[in-house]
């Protein structure tokens, strides 16, 4: 479905910068895209450049995030039944989920142990992210989810926030 490079910011993030294939080409089973990890071909990812590497290209697109997590059974019911992603893939301790048919907005995993503790205030890392909604009806759809589900959503200047079973603050803006 895509071709990436992983990288390691400074304060310790993982990035990964990648190119989608065409959606066409995307291979779904059972509701689920197939995920791989196949070696890149170095090679043929420079015949495809135009030489510019110092920057990335003039809209440029965040695709997606990952998210450590403590429990992915808490962590479902809140971006399933919460926020009102879909599960489109399981893959080795790790949920990838979307929105509108995309192979994966936001990857949530285990990877740093079942159970592992949130990050100390004022650590390296991320502080927050944010989901765009289209109009205030989506966003309070999904705030009434919330709500549903127990999460405590506050009300801030321009935007409500909300913070995930492991953590991860969100920031829910129109």
């Amino acid at each position: 479905m895509s071709e990436a490079l992983y990288i390691t910011d400074p304060d310790g993030n993982g990035i990964e910068v990648y190119s989608d294939r065409p959606s066409t080409d995307w291979k779904w089973a059972g509701g689920e895209v197939e995920m791989g990890t196949d070696p890149l071909d170095g090679n043929d990812l420079l015949k495809e450049s135009d030489g510019e590497w110092s920057k990335l290209p003039a809209g440029t697109l965040m695709g997606h995030i990952h998210l450590h997590v403590a429990d992915l059974r808490k962590t479902e019911e809140f971006y399933m039944q919460g926020l009102g992603f879909t599960v489109v893939n399981r893959y080795g301790g790790a949920l990838f989920t979307s929105t509108g048919g995309y192979h994966h907005h936001i990857g949530l995993n285990t990877w740093n142990g079942v159970g592992a503790p949130a990050p100390k205030e004022n650590s390296v890392g991320l502080n927050w992210y944010t989901l765009v909604f289209a109009d205030e009806e989506a966003r309070n759809k999904v705030t009434e989810q919330l709500k549903g589900i127990g999460a405590a959503v506050t009300e801030k200047e321009r935007f409500f926030a909300v913070t995930d079973p492991s953590g991860n603050e969100i920031h829910l803006v129109v």
